[in-house]
């Protein structure tokens, strides 16, 4: 079922929600995406791939003992 605004994820920890986009906005800068409906499926999605990629190797870290969080 869709959300109000036509999300349907749902976050595990809703507190996450502000440091999540954070991290969204700062990967589109670094790729130089402006992310919004004009920008290209293929822009928006490099964003949320980098994103799943940093997340991923954020949780190997974190099961293998090591590291802080950087985004």
């Amino acid at each position: 079922m869709l959300s109000g605004n036509g999300n349907s994820n749902q976050k595990l920890v809703p507190q996450a929600s502000q440091a999540l986009d954070q991290m969204k906005f700062e990967i589109a800068a670094e790729f130089g995406v402006i992310l919004g409906p004009d920008t290209s499926s293929r822009q928006n999605g490099s964003v949320g791939g980098e994103i799943t990629k940093r997340l991923v190797s954020f949780a190997e870290q974190q099961l293998s003992g090591g590291g802080a969080f950087r985004i």
